[in-house]
């Protein structure tokens, strides 16, 4: 099938890298990400052609935050960059002369960590990424799987609690508003405040105040038995495993994948998630239980995922 590109685009950065049919990733390029719609295209055109250099390639794929529609062509809505109903396939086919598809970079980093990751052996597996937000990815008899419109999966924003706390969506109480990185500072803070005495190592690697507290702090007391820092993880945990539990209701999978930047804490996070999600899953001791496992491909997940998709005919479904 040849080799192929895959682009992330983030929010400082915008990474080209070509990658072989194994997901070895052979050369990358990256270029500072523009702070205008046509200058982000621009750049991403830009990135594939200094990854580009020496190689044979074939496709290109674009991972892209935001609901990508069905024929992996056009961004209806980016919520980072003012793209909407943006031909990006096409002005990137246009600047390049190769050709392009466009992925959600969720997706295409379940994709990918499907494909050559930790979900590698399963054929049915749903993938999730807990960084700032939560986001997903839903594999089910090999094809990854986006719905009529293309924009299935957005698993950050269904509701957990009827009017809970506001969403960047407009919506109150989606999932990654209990279940992400800021929730995790939000729970941090809270209980840091209410129990300073509990949290001496946790607000000891910041300012000394609650305000002062930062996602990589709560990582380093907890590893230090910090209570507070060590509460916040459980009780993430605990909105993590109850909304595994849900999706096992829909999609009875193999395995679940779990990625982004909070699955770099391994078992710290792992282990009480799947305590959770057994708690919470209906008839958990009478039925099987899917595997819930970390992530292995990193940051590198989505780069992966957008240039294997470009490989593919229509692998989407």
């Amino acid at each position: 099938m040849g080799l192929t590109i895959g682009v992330d685009i983030g929010g400082t950065k915008i990474a080209a890298g070509v990658v072989d049919e194994e997901g070895n990733i052979l050369s990358t390029h990256k270029v500072p990400t523009p702070g205008t719609p046509e200058a982000i295209v621009d750049a991403i055109a830009s990135a594939v052609e200094g990854a580009r250099a020496g190689h044979d390639i074939v496709g290109v794929g674009i991972g892209a935050a935001g609901y990508v529609n069905r024929q992996r062509s056009t961004v209806y809505f980016a919520p980072n960059i003012d793209w909407r109903n943006e031909p990006l396939k096409a002005e990137v086919e246009a600047r390049t002369g190769l050709p392009v598809v466009v992925e959600n970079d969720a997706n295409a980093a379940a994709w990918g960590e499907y494909k050559f990751g930790g979900g590698k052996g399963h054929r049915n597996v749903i993938c999730i990424t807990l960084g700032t937000g939560l986001g997903g990815g839903i594999i089910i008899g090999n094809k990854l799987r986006r719905g009529h419109f293309g924009v299935a999966a957005e698993f950050g924003h269904i509701r957990m609690v009827p009017d809970g706390l506001l969403c960047g969506c407009g919506s109150q109480g989606c999932w990654e508003q209990y279940a992400s990185g800021r929730a995790l500072v939000r729970y941090a803070k809270q209980r840091a405040n209410a129990t300073p005495e509990n949290a001496e190592t946790l607000l000891s690697l910041g300012d000394g105040t609650p305000d002062g507290i930062e996602g990589k702090h709560i990582s380093m007391a907890a590893r230090q038995g910090d209570r507070v820092a060590v509460d916040s993880y459980r009780e993430l945990a605990r909105w993590v495993g109850a909304g595994l539990a849900d999706l096992a209701s829909l999609f009875d999978p193999s395995a679940f994948i779990v990625g982004g930047g909070l699955s770099d804490e391994g078992e710290l996070v792992l282990g009480p998630i799947r305590k959770s999600y057994k708690r919470w899953l209906v008839g958990g001791n009478w039925r099987p239980v899917a595997d819930v496992l970390a992530a292995r491909l990193g940051n590198k997940a989505g780069l992966v995922g957008a240039a294997d998709l470009a490989r593919e005919p229509d692998p989407v479904m």
